[in-house]
Protein backbone atom coordinates (compact mmCIF):
# COMPACT_ATOMS: atom_id res chain seq x y z
CA UNK A 1 0.00 0.00 0.00
CA UNK A 2 1.33 3.44 -0.96
CA UNK A 3 2.57 5.65 1.85
CA UNK A 4 0.80 9.02 2.02
CA UNK A 5 3.11 12.02 2.33
CA UNK A 6 0.32 14.61 2.14
CA UNK A 7 -3.33 14.14 2.99
CA UNK A 8 -5.73 17.10 2.78
CA UNK A 9 -9.37 16.74 3.82
CA UNK A 10 -12.29 19.17 3.47
CA UNK A 11 -10.01 22.22 3.50
CA UNK A 12 -11.66 25.65 3.59
CA UNK A 13 -9.28 28.63 3.43
CA UNK A 14 -10.16 32.30 3.20
CA UNK A 15 -8.84 35.81 2.65
CA UNK A 16 -11.02 37.97 4.87
CA UNK A 17 -14.63 37.26 3.88
CA UNK A 18 -13.66 35.56 0.61
CA UNK A 19 -13.49 31.76 0.63
CA UNK A 20 -10.65 30.82 -1.70
CA UNK A 21 -10.81 27.06 -1.04
CA UNK A 22 -14.26 25.57 -0.54
CA UNK A 23 -13.69 22.06 0.77
CA UNK A 24 -10.61 20.65 -0.96
CA UNK A 25 -9.50 17.04 -0.47
CA UNK A 26 -6.44 15.48 -2.09
CA UNK A 27 -3.62 13.01 -1.43
CA UNK A 28 0.01 12.75 -2.52
CA UNK A 29 1.84 9.43 -2.10
CA UNK A 30 5.55 9.11 -1.49
CA UNK A 31 7.56 9.28 -4.72
CA UNK A 32 4.74 10.72 -6.84
CA UNK A 33 4.57 13.79 -9.00
CA UNK A 34 1.05 15.14 -8.51
CA UNK A 35 -0.07 18.13 -10.58
CA UNK A 36 -2.63 20.79 -9.69
CA UNK A 37 -4.09 22.17 -12.90
CA UNK A 38 -6.37 25.12 -13.47
CA UNK A 39 -6.58 28.71 -14.65
CA UNK A 40 -5.43 31.74 -12.69
CA UNK A 41 -7.66 32.32 -9.68
CA UNK A 42 -8.70 28.68 -9.38
CA UNK A 43 -7.15 28.32 -5.92
CA UNK A 44 -3.97 26.41 -6.77
CA UNK A 45 -1.50 28.83 -5.18
CA UNK A 46 -3.81 29.33 -2.20
CA UNK A 47 -3.69 25.60 -1.58
CA UNK A 48 0.12 25.69 -1.48
CA UNK A 49 0.06 28.70 0.85
CA UNK A 50 -2.41 26.84 3.08
CA UNK A 51 -0.01 23.89 3.33
CA UNK A 52 2.73 26.33 4.40
CA UNK A 53 0.54 28.02 7.02
CA UNK A 54 0.37 31.33 5.13
CA UNK A 55 -3.42 31.56 4.72
CA UNK A 56 -6.26 31.55 7.26
CA UNK A 57 -7.77 28.05 7.45
CA UNK A 58 -11.39 27.96 8.56
CA UNK A 59 -11.73 24.21 8.72
CA UNK A 60 -10.28 20.95 7.46
CA UNK A 61 -7.10 18.98 7.90
CA UNK A 62 -3.63 19.00 6.30
CA UNK A 63 -1.56 16.02 7.32
CA UNK A 64 2.09 15.70 6.31
CA UNK A 65 3.66 12.32 7.06
CA UNK A 66 0.75 11.74 9.45
CA UNK A 67 1.29 14.98 11.40
CA UNK A 68 -1.33 17.74 11.43
CA UNK A 69 -0.05 21.02 9.96
CA UNK A 70 -3.12 23.18 10.59
CA UNK A 71 -2.32 25.51 13.46
CA UNK A 72 1.43 25.40 12.96
CA UNK A 73 3.50 28.44 11.99
CA UNK A 74 5.22 28.60 8.60
CA UNK A 75 8.73 28.37 10.09
CA UNK A 76 7.73 25.18 11.94
CA UNK A 77 6.32 23.66 8.74
CA UNK A 78 9.33 24.28 6.49
CA UNK A 79 11.71 22.67 8.99
CA UNK A 80 9.77 19.40 8.58
CA UNK A 81 11.05 18.86 5.05
CA UNK A 82 8.61 20.85 2.92
CA UNK A 83 10.04 23.34 0.43
CA UNK A 84 8.50 25.57 -2.23
CA UNK A 85 9.71 27.09 -5.48
CA UNK A 86 7.45 30.16 -5.46
CA UNK A 87 5.73 31.71 -8.44
CA UNK A 88 7.97 34.44 -9.84
CA UNK A 89 11.13 32.76 -8.41
CA UNK A 90 11.73 35.33 -5.60
CA UNK A 91 15.50 35.11 -5.81
CA UNK A 92 17.80 37.75 -4.31
CA UNK A 93 19.11 39.49 -7.41
CA UNK A 94 21.97 41.35 -5.71
CA UNK A 95 23.32 38.17 -4.06
CA UNK A 96 25.55 35.74 -5.92
CA UNK A 97 24.25 32.41 -7.20
CA UNK A 98 26.12 30.67 -4.39
CA UNK A 99 24.68 32.98 -1.71
CA UNK A 100 21.15 32.36 -3.02
CA UNK A 101 21.73 28.62 -2.78
CA UNK A 102 23.04 28.96 0.76
CA UNK A 103 19.78 30.66 1.79
CA UNK A 104 18.09 27.33 1.08
CA UNK A 105 19.99 25.76 4.00
CA UNK A 106 18.67 28.19 6.64
CA UNK A 107 15.59 26.18 7.61
CA UNK A 108 17.30 22.91 8.38
CA UNK A 109 20.04 21.57 10.59
CA UNK A 110 23.37 22.48 9.00
CA UNK A 111 25.80 19.67 8.30
CA UNK A 112 28.86 20.44 6.19
CA UNK A 113 28.88 17.02 4.52
CA UNK A 114 25.17 17.24 3.62
CA UNK A 115 25.56 20.84 2.44
CA UNK A 116 28.35 19.76 0.09
CA UNK A 117 26.35 16.75 -1.10
CA UNK A 118 23.30 18.88 -1.93
CA UNK A 119 25.40 21.57 -3.62
CA UNK A 120 27.01 18.90 -5.81
CA UNK A 121 23.51 17.61 -6.63
CA UNK A 122 22.36 21.11 -7.63
CA UNK A 123 25.41 21.70 -9.82
CA UNK A 124 24.97 18.28 -11.46
CA UNK A 125 21.36 19.18 -12.29
CA UNK A 126 22.25 22.73 -13.37
CA UNK A 127 25.84 22.97 -14.71
CA UNK A 128 25.06 26.58 -15.74
CA UNK A 129 24.73 27.55 -12.08
CA UNK A 130 28.13 26.06 -11.30
CA UNK A 131 29.69 28.12 -14.10
CA UNK A 132 28.04 31.27 -12.71
CA UNK A 133 28.25 30.57 -8.99
CA UNK A 134 30.02 33.88 -8.22
CA UNK A 135 27.79 36.05 -10.45
CA UNK A 136 24.97 38.21 -9.05
CA UNK A 137 21.72 36.32 -9.56
CA UNK A 138 20.23 39.37 -11.30
CA UNK A 139 22.60 38.83 -14.25
CA UNK A 140 21.10 35.40 -15.02
CA UNK A 141 18.52 34.79 -17.76
CA UNK A 142 14.92 34.03 -16.78
CA UNK A 143 15.48 30.30 -17.28
CA UNK A 144 18.66 30.35 -15.20
CA UNK A 145 16.86 32.23 -12.43
CA UNK A 146 14.19 29.53 -12.40
CA UNK A 147 16.93 26.91 -12.15
CA UNK A 148 18.39 28.87 -9.22
CA UNK A 149 15.01 28.95 -7.45
CA UNK A 150 14.73 25.16 -7.85
CA UNK A 151 18.33 24.72 -6.70
CA UNK A 152 17.72 26.83 -3.60
CA UNK A 153 14.73 24.63 -2.71
CA UNK A 154 16.84 21.48 -3.13
CA UNK A 155 19.42 22.93 -0.70
CA UNK A 156 16.75 22.72 2.02
CA UNK A 157 16.84 18.91 1.57
CA UNK A 158 13.08 18.53 1.05
CA UNK A 159 11.02 15.37 1.27
CA UNK A 160 8.11 17.23 -0.35
CA UNK A 161 8.90 19.85 -3.02
CA UNK A 162 6.14 22.17 -4.19
CA UNK A 163 6.59 24.09 -7.44
CA UNK A 164 4.31 27.03 -8.22
CA UNK A 165 4.04 27.73 -11.98
CA UNK A 166 7.64 26.76 -12.89
CA UNK A 167 7.02 27.32 -16.63
CA UNK A 168 5.76 30.89 -16.26
CA UNK A 169 7.50 33.36 -18.57
CA UNK A 170 9.96 30.84 -19.98
CA UNK A 171 10.70 29.93 -23.61
CA UNK A 172 9.37 26.48 -24.68
CA UNK A 173 12.87 24.95 -24.87
CA UNK A 174 13.67 26.11 -21.32
CA UNK A 175 10.29 24.82 -20.08
CA UNK A 176 11.15 21.38 -21.46
CA UNK A 177 14.50 21.47 -19.63
CA UNK A 178 12.86 22.49 -16.35
CA UNK A 179 10.33 19.64 -16.60
CA UNK A 180 13.12 17.13 -17.29
CA UNK A 181 14.80 18.33 -14.10
CA UNK A 182 11.55 17.90 -12.14
CA UNK A 183 11.52 14.24 -13.18
CA UNK A 184 15.16 13.84 -12.11
CA UNK A 185 14.38 15.36 -8.70
CA UNK A 186 11.56 12.83 -8.25
CA UNK A 187 14.00 10.07 -9.21
CA UNK A 188 16.25 11.30 -6.39
CA UNK A 189 13.48 10.35 -3.94
CA UNK A 190 11.68 13.69 -3.55
CA UNK A 191 7.86 13.76 -3.68
CA UNK A 192 6.55 16.61 -5.84
CA UNK A 193 3.39 18.72 -5.86
CA UNK A 194 3.34 20.75 -9.07
CA UNK A 195 1.06 23.75 -9.69
CA UNK A 196 0.96 24.49 -13.39
CA UNK A 197 -1.19 26.25 -16.02
CA UNK A 198 0.53 24.37 -18.85
CA UNK A 199 -1.65 21.27 -18.57
CA UNK A 200 0.00 19.34 -21.41
CA UNK A 201 3.51 19.70 -19.96
CA UNK A 202 2.37 18.83 -16.44
CA UNK A 203 0.37 15.80 -17.57
CA UNK A 204 3.41 14.61 -19.51
CA UNK A 205 5.40 14.04 -16.30
CA UNK A 206 2.91 13.60 -13.46
CA UNK A 207 1.55 10.36 -12.04
CA UNK A 208 -1.83 11.92 -11.28
CA UNK A 209 -3.45 15.33 -11.51
CA UNK A 210 -6.21 17.29 -9.84
CA UNK A 211 -8.14 19.90 -11.81
CA UNK A 212 -9.14 22.95 -9.77
CA UNK A 213 -11.62 25.69 -10.55
CA UNK A 214 -13.09 28.38 -8.28
CA UNK A 215 -11.71 26.77 -5.12
CA UNK A 216 -13.04 23.29 -5.84
CA UNK A 217 -11.63 20.05 -7.26
CA UNK A 218 -13.43 19.40 -10.57
CA UNK A 219 -11.71 16.15 -11.51
CA UNK A 220 -8.79 13.87 -10.76
CA UNK A 221 -6.97 11.00 -12.41
CA UNK A 222 -4.06 10.02 -14.61
CA UNK A 223 -3.35 11.76 -17.91
CA UNK A 224 -5.27 9.06 -19.78
CA UNK A 225 -8.26 9.21 -17.44
CA UNK A 226 -8.53 13.00 -17.61
CA UNK A 227 -8.23 13.15 -21.40
CA UNK A 228 -10.79 10.37 -21.82
CA UNK A 229 -13.36 12.47 -19.95
CA UNK A 230 -14.38 14.70 -22.86
CA UNK A 231 -16.22 17.26 -20.74
CA UNK A 232 -13.27 17.75 -18.35
CA UNK A 233 -10.72 17.70 -21.16
CA UNK A 234 -12.55 20.33 -23.18
CA UNK A 235 -13.36 22.57 -20.23
CA UNK A 236 -9.99 22.51 -18.48
CA UNK A 237 -7.29 20.89 -20.62
CA UNK A 238 -7.82 22.65 -23.94
CA UNK A 239 -8.92 19.52 -25.81
CA UNK A 240 -11.32 20.26 -28.65
CA UNK A 241 -14.40 18.18 -29.24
Amino acid sequence: MAEKVLEIKDLISSYGNIKALKGISLEVDRGEIVALLGANGSGKSTLMKSILGMVHIEQGSIKYEGQELVGKKSHQIVTQGISIVPEGRKIFVEFSVEQNLEIGTFFRKREKSRDDELLTMVFDLFPRLKERRKQPAGTLSGGEQQMLAVGRAIMSDPKLLMLDEPSMGLAPLVVAQVFEVIKKIRDMGVTILLVEQNANMALGICDRAYIMNTGLIRGTGTREELYSDDMLAEAYLGKKG
